[in-house]
Formats: C-alpha cells, sequence, structure tokens
C-alpha cells in the first residue's frame, strides 16, 4: 500500500523482478506500474488506485508478444517488464553465440601472457637490483 507516501512519479524500474506482486495501492494521481494493460483489473476507490493480478506480458494474447531473440525465450520481470533468457546451450549479446565460455583457452593465454610479462621486467629490472 503506498497511497500515503507522497509519491509524484514511480520509475520505471522500481518494480523490476517483482513477479509475484499481485495487490497494489497507489496514490491515486498516479498510475499503476507498467499501465493499465499490464494488471488484470485496475480500480480506485477512495483516495486511492487498486492495481490487481499482474498479466504476464509475454503471453500474446490480443496484442504483439515481446521480440526477443531466437534462441531466446520471454520471461516476466516484473509489472509490464521483461527479460530475455537464452536456451540453452546459447549464451552471450542477443543469444547469438553458441557452446560454452572456452575457460581453458582464456586461463591458458592469460597465463602466457602474465609468465612473458613477469620473465621481461624479471630480465630488464634485475640490472637495477644491488647485490648484498
Amino acid at each position: 500500500d503506498l497511497t500515503e507516501n507522497p509519491l509524484t512519479t514511480l520509475p520505471d524500474s522500481s518494480f523490476l523482478g517483482f513477479t509475484h506482486l499481485q495487490h497494489l495501492a497507489v496514490p491515486l494521481p498516479l498510475e499503476c506500474p507498467g499501465g493499465s494493460s499490464a494488471w488484470e483489473e485496475v480500480t480506485t476507490r477512495g483516495s486511492s488506485r487498486l492495481c490487481q493480478g499482474q498479466r504476464n506480458p509475454c503471453n500474446g494474447s490480443g496484442e504483439l508478444a515481446w521480440p526477443c531473440p531466437e534462441n531466446a525465450a520471454c520471461a516476466p520481470d516484473g509489472p509490464g517488464l521483461v527479460q530475455c533468457l537464452c536456451n540453452s546451450p546459447f549464451h552471450g549479446y542477443k543469444c547469438l553465440r553458441e557452446g560454452t565460455f572456452p575457460v581453458l583457452l582464456f586461463c591458458g593465454i592469460l597465463g602466457a601472457v602474465t609468465l612473458a610479462l613477469s620473465l621481461l621486467l624479471w630480465g630488464t629490472q634485475r640490472r637495477k637490483a644491488k647485490a648484498p
């Protein structure tokens, strides 16, 4: 119940992740988060607006479904908000990369570069070290 709060606007990301939110009362001057289309029923009672029954924005009944990339599935992420989750084994930007992250290749290159730089610095800086 947010009716007694002196809110002027609600940022779009305020209810990000609130996928199980089913009842919300906001001050009358404010719209329901995600707009009226994100809720099953929007009623006004006294000085508050009651938003009930969050709709699934991924369900394309009556409206266009949310445009997720080809290798991804739409998932609700709050009132009027969605997220696109990559199907296995895809990952990365717009789920375009297939397979897993090349951990062995990454660690091998990182280790080789670190070793090469360490040997270079040891060889060039060794002459500056004073012998006991």
